[in-house]
Order: structure tokens, then sequence, then C-alpha cells
């Protein structure tokens, strides 16, 4: 039977990586409605590429796949020492609270705006004259088919990361975290990265299909890189809580997660 010391710590482990999970993946879905330019932010020029037809792509990115790889990461986490159970319950989770942000953003951007607060905002900090309200409305509502196309995409990818990962456990065993980490991440970001445009902006929206090809491989492209990248990170955390749980626990607890995942 395991200690109850080494049950407070699995516990309190799991609640901290759900937190982490949770927060970033509310965070990348509000800002994720920005788009910025990957090539100015690096100081280069657009890439001006052309794909499928007359479309010129350039590396624009939306602002939530700053921190998206760290959903990924923290996910892996919580695969590896809790299993798919672990991952499904907090990706369920997430999900709700996403949805529920977003009904609480559409509520307040519907409250009628102060006339001081209109006032003392009436220009920026060039004097240029603006509406707040207006500009406020702007950034943090997102349509319908955002909404949807992201939650669906978000739930698809973490179900399909989680079986993945279980899977390429199954192969490598203890070893190699990273191949099953990488792996699994590459397998589920190539659906998410389409579905959640098709959704957004092909069903509910104006873009044509090879617009939706061509941004999904660009997002694909970030997404899997900087899987690979973060490579480092995924073992530090792992050492962590190696350290946290004690090395024997830890890996009774990923064994554990493990058989649970099969049966």
């Amino acid at each position: 039977m395991p200690s109850y010391s080494f049950t407070n710590k699995r516990t309190n482990l799991y609640i901290f990586l759900s937190a982490v999970f949770l927060v970033n993946a509310i965070i990348a879905e509000i800002i994720g409605v920005k788009i910025f330019s990957g090539e100015a932010t690096l100081g280069l020029k657009p890439a001006q590429i052309h794909l499928f037809g007359d479309f010129v792509l350039d590396f624009n990115l939306t602002a939530g796949a700053v921190i998206w790889p760290f959903v990924f990461i923290t996910s892996d986490i919580i695969n590896e020492y809790f299993g798919k159970a672990g991952v499904r319950r907090i990706s369920f989770l997430t999900a709700g609270f996403v949805a529920y942000s977003f009904l609480i953003i559409y509520a307040v951007t519907t409250l009628p705006p102060a006339q001081f607060w209109l006032d003392v905002n009436a220009k920026d900090g060039a004097g240029n004259s603006i509406n707040i309200n207006n500009a406020f409305q702007m950034i943090f509502r997102q349509g319908l088919g955002i909404i949807i196309g992201s939650l669906t995409a978000f739930l698809i990818g973490q179900i399909l990361d989680a079986s993945v990962f279980q899977y390429l456990r199954g192969i490598t065993g203890s070893q190699k975290i990273w191949l099953r980490a990488t792996g699994s991440t590459l397998v589920s970001q190539l659906i998410d990265s389409f579905v959640v445009l098709g959704i957004a902006f092909y069903v509910f929206g104006n873009w044509s299909l090879g617009q939706v090809l061509a941004v999904g491989i660009i997002n694909y492209l970030y997404k899997a890189t900087t899987a690979i990248l973060l490579t480092p990170l995924l073992y530090l955390a792992h050492n962590i809580i190696d350290k946290y749980l004690g090395k024997e626990h830890a890996q009774e607890l990923a064994n554990e997660s493990s058989m649970s995942s099969f049966m």
C-alpha cells in the first residue's frame, strides 16, 4: 500500500499539473484572436510562399500558439504518471471551463459601457480617437465557428495524443520518453491543426480549402518544430517529479498509469 505521504504528493502533483494545463489552455484560447507575423518577430521579410493556386502564404500564427506547446508537454507528463484517464479527465474539464469563459466574456461585452470610461479612454497614447468599448468587444469576442472549431480540435487532439502516447509507451516501456511524447504530439497536432481551421473558417467561415490547407501546414510545422525543441524541458520536468515523489514511487506511479491504460 502506498504511504500516506506519497498519496498526498500524488494528489498534489495531479492538482498542480491540471492547474498548469487548465490555465495555459484557457489563456491560449482567449489570446488566440490575435495573429502575429513570425517573420517580423525574427526581423525577416514576409515569406510570400505561393501554395494551392493563387493563395500567398506568410508565416502568420495565432498568439495562442506561443503557449500551446506547454499544454502539450503538460498533457504528456500527466499521461506518463496518471494515464489516459488522467488526461481525459482534465481535457473534458478544461473544455468545459473554456466554454464557460467564452460565455462570461460574451455576457460582459453586452453590458452598456459607463460614459466616464468611454471619455477617459477616448484617445490612445498618440492622440488618435478610439472607442474603447468597440475595441473591447473586437478583442474578446470570438465567432461561434472559432469556438466550436477550437473546442472540437482540442478534445480530438487530446484524446488522440493520450492514446498514441500510451501505445508508444507499450512499445518503449519506461525508456525513450522523447519518442512517445514527441511522437504523440506530432500525430495529434496533425489532426488538430486542420480540424480547428476547417470548422472555424471553412465550415463556418469563407476560407477556401486551399487556404485551410496552406495555413494548417504552417501551424503544424510550428507545433512540430516546437515540440521537438522543447524535449529537454520534458526531461527536466520528469527529473523534478522523480525527486519530488521519490524515484521508486515515481516509477511505480508511471507503471500503474501504463497498466490501467491497457486494461
